[in-house]
């Protein structure tokens, strides 16, 4: 080899060389700033997560962890790309993996979905008094990404898949701070209705669990074979609404009876 020949070799290899520093320094550069940006937009989802009145905590961990992860990936992806490696096979090879893996976690993944549902939109939350129509009734234990636990009225807990709580309809009993309570009545036909109201009237009004405002109503809400149907409704604390119903349902025959009105042996159920 000649002398002109060697040096335009360790000239091509010097230029290579150069070209290969400067891909690995920007390579680290796009490394190292990439990571500081997504640990910073971490924190910063983090706090303002944290502060907000309307994202539930469990949420916070995981989207803290979306977020970084999410401009990680990004990052590694144009790093590799600053690098050479083709990165539209690899790409297409993390998108075939993902379907796979989506496919076979069809059920988790819904259960996952349904849980940052619940935790984003809050339809019930820990510590409430609920009915899952069809599902579960009873006071919400906790609220988790994959399942959501209850203890129902008689001290059992159920648990059930986030995916059917988001699917059906869900009566929250404790998110307002009052309550209607209603109670009905049968009295015969022949007997003093008018007393019979203004009885039941008294009753609910002097009651000190029945608030003022909304005004309790006592009316003729229907007509059955042998007797009238009286209406009784009262508004009462939300924490107060149990005893309320309970007191209403027992009073209601002693008002009436003591009034002198003669009630039918069974009466419907409210």
């Amino acid at each position: 080899m000649s002398e002109s020949d060697l040096s335009k070799f360790f000239e091509w290899a010097l230029g290579g060389f150069n070209a290969i520093a400067f891909d690995l320094v920007v390579a680290l550069v796009l490394l190292v700033v990439g990571w500081v940006v997504s640990n910073w937009v971490g924190r910063l989802v983090r706090r303002v997560a944290t502060r907000s009145t309307r994202i539930d905590p469990t949420i916070v961990p995981m989207a803290h962890s979306v977020a970084v992860w999410s401009i990680r990936v990004v990052v590694l992806v144009a790093v590799l790309a600053r690098l050479g490696v083709q990165t539209a096979s690899i790409i297409a090879v993390l998108g075939a993996a993902g379907l796979a893996i989506g496919l076979a976690l069809q059920g988790t993944l819904q259960n996952i979905a349904a849980g940052i549902m619940l935790l984003a939109l809050r339809p019930l939350r820990a510590g409430e008094s609920v009915s899952v129509a069809g599902k579960a009734d009873g006071t919400v234990d906790e609220v988790g990404l994959f399942l959501t636990r209850f203890k129902q009225s008689d001290g059992t807990f159920i648990t059930l898949p986030n995916s059917l709580i988001w699917g059906s309809p869900i009566v929250n009993f404790s998110r307002h701070d009052t309550r209607r309570a209603e109670i009905q009545v049968l009295v015969p036909y022949g007997e003093d209705i008018d007393l019979a109201l203004s009885e039941l009237r008294k009753m609910v009004d002097t009651h000190e669990l029945a608030l003022k405002d909304p005004e309790p109503l006592v009316m003729v809400s229907g007509y059955r074979d042998n007797a009238m149907l009286v209406t009784v409704r009262a508004w009462a604390a939300a924490s107060n609404w149990f005893e309320l119903q309970n007191d209403m349902n027992r009073q209601a025959q002693r008002v009436l009876k003591a009034a002198g009105i003669e009630l039918p042996p069974s009466r419907p159920r409210c």
